[in-house]
């Protein structure tokens, strides 16, 4: 036993050393840069770095509603087709999300808003500034969207045109093109859906039932014989169902209405009706994680994923009660995603990975 304890004494010694000379270390500016350094190394692009890979994937980097939640952003998904690059949705707190994942955004060829909600759209400005400053781009952003798009990205223009201005008169036009500045709306006609299509990526629009915004749009893509699917938002609807048949992967909204009663209630409570009234209204155009569920089972899809979260659970009892039901419908192939879900379809299997970003 005092042997046990002499050498307890002396491991706590040597910690205490190793604790002690550590500490004394990083007072030292040379180490305080050379810390640094690996820092921002780490969250720089890698222009170097060996290609993935062949794959098609969606990444969550955003997936709640407009509820507050800390540890989330608003809609958005990022969609990899090989080295291709897109942006469905672009919320409040995404571009941030991106940035953290070192996305390589000069490969965004285009962002593609289901409709123009502000929790779809109100990230615009920093996927501009993002796909543009020292990022080489040879033309505006492209941006697709409903009829009203134009007028999206003009008052993005206008409220940023003066930042682009200075932008360029400090780094000028090598970093900071004014020619490129700017966006590229292109309204989606419902007559023409297939928005790509060059043989081994297809990209498809498609209506969705979100009343009283008309037209919104789901987004298909289809690469190398591997599919997925976003709904953005939309009551359950059999335009989900028939234009989900067969896919990998359908990324699709979820509501608990069971919780927004619960919230309704709430807010009557201390006499907040017009909350209460803005809870009940929202009820109306959203699909509840079961109808989800239902629309998957009806369309044969491989996998499902639960985004656009109303509300976004911050713990377990929260998830359990947002999915009450699932299991009854559909007991397993979904998931309930966090900011960061990654789905990998590999070209060339019916492999589904399901990971973190």
């Amino acid at each position: 036993m005092e042997r046990i304890k002499g050498i307890f004494l002396k491991l706590t010694a040597i910690a205490a050393v190793f604790f002690v000379a550590g500490f004394a270390a990083i007072q030292l500016e040379s180490v305080q840069d050379w810390m640094l350094l690996r820092i921002f190394s780490s969250t720089t692009v890698d222009s170097g770095a060996l290609a993935e890979p062949d794959a098609l994937s969606a990444s969550v980097c955003g997936s709640r509603s407009p509820l507050p939640d800390p540890n989330r952003a608003e809609a958005c998904v990022l969609v990899e087709a090989g080295e291709r690059l897109f942006v469905v949705d672009v919320g409040d707190g995404s571009v941030a999300r991106l940035r953290q994942w070192t996305t390589p955004f000069n490969k965004i060829e285009a962002v593609l808003l289901t409709h123009l909600h502000s929790d779809h759209i109100s990230d615009l400005g920093d996927m501009h500034l993002a796909t543009w400053v020292l990022q080489d781009r040879v033309a505006k952003l492209p941006v697709y969207g409903p009829v009203g798009v134009e007028q999206v990205t003009a008052g993005f223009e206008m409220a940023f045109g003066i930042d682009y201005g200075l932008r360029n008169a400090h780094h000028g036009d090598s970093i900071a093109p004014l020619n490129v500045a700017g966006y590229d709306p292109r309204p989606i006609d419902n007559e023409a859906l297939t928005l790509i299509d060059d043989g081994d990526l297809k990209v498809s629009a498609f209506l969705v039932d979100h009343p009283p915004i008309v037209p919104a749009y789901g987004y298909r893509f289809d690469y190398k014989g591997r599919s997925l699917v976003i709904s953005g938002d939309t009551n359950k609807s059999q335009a989900m169902v028939d234009n989900s048949r067969g896919v990998d992967v359908l990324f699709h909204e979820a509501q608990s209405n069971g919780m927004l009663d619960i919230m309704i209630a709430a807010s009557q409570a201390i006499s907040e009706n017009k909350r209460a009234q803005l809870f009940e209204d929202i009820q109306t155009y959203h699909t509840t994680p079961v109808e989800a569920a239902e629309v998957a089972n009806e369309a044969g899809v491989k996998h499902l994923v639960f985004y656009h979260l109303t509300p976004s659970p911050r713990n377990s009892v929260m998830a359990d009660r947002l999915l009450r039901g699932v299991k009854d419908v559909r007991p397993d192939n979904w998931t309930l995603s966090v900011d960061g879900t990654k789905v990998t379809l590999p070209i060339g299997s019916d492999e589904i990975v399901i990971g973190m970003h």
